[in-house]
């Protein structure tokens, strides 16, 4: 077992199950056009946003209205935001009920 758990790979496929902190992330299409473009590590997440860090500054982007880039491993994923507008807890149960 590695050091600190089981870690299940992030996926294209399964990343909506979840957690986003840690993950790269880019806003790739929104609603308010100062948003497009705008990228970091995902280092908090609520119901309705994402707090984003590059270079030691932290924005916070609401995930209504927001197309969201996320970039791991085996590719990138492109992710509606309206989608994700739930607590990160009640997501990743509400998906997993759904799963099954």
């Amino acid at each position: 077992m590695p050091a600190g758990g089981w870690r299940v790979k992030i996926t294209p496929r399964n990343l909506i199950l979840h957690e986003f902190i840690g993950l790269e992330i880019e806003v790739a299409e929104s609603t308010n056009e100062c948003m497009r473009g705008l990228s970091g590590i995902v280092v908090d997440e609520t119901k309705n946003m994402f707090v984003i860090e590059k270079g030691g500054v932290r924005k916070k982007i609401p995930k209504r209205g927001n197309v969201f880039l996320f970039k791991l491993e085996e590719g990138n994923v492109l992710v509606r935001g309206d989608i994700l507008a739930v607590r990160p807890e009640d997501r990743i149960k509400k998906l997993m009920r759904k799963a099954r």
